[in-house]
């Protein structure tokens, strides 16, 4: 897989711009994808050295869909990546926090 196919966006949250102080980073990726492919597709993406990748499964929500009748968003994975501490930042989350 390509890198760009493994992280489908990054999640800019409140709470996740202040884990970026720490070098953690929050990323949506592909419920597929095992701890080691991110750990590649951050590093291939991004040119920095990756210490651990937590992930998670959020399950969707259930919202209306017409009159009345319950439905659920999509399931979705998500990945919390720490940076080693000699490694430089992402620049992508620079201008948020």
């Amino acid at each position: 897989m390509i890198s760009y196919d493994v992280i489908i966006r990054p999640i800019i949250t409140e709470r996740s711009m202040a884990g970026a102080a720490d070098k953690k980073y929050v990323f949506e990726v592909l419920p597929a994808a095992g701890k080691i492919e991110i750990k590649k597709a951050v590093e291939e993406a991004f040119g920095v050295k990756v210490a651990k990748v937590n992930t998670m499964t959020v399950h969707g929500k259930m919202k209306r869909m017409g009159a009345g009748r319950p439905g659920y968003t999509k399931d979705w994975k998500k990945a919390i990546v720490q940076l080693t501490e000699d490694s430089k930042t992402i620049e992508l989350f620079e201008g948020m926090v």
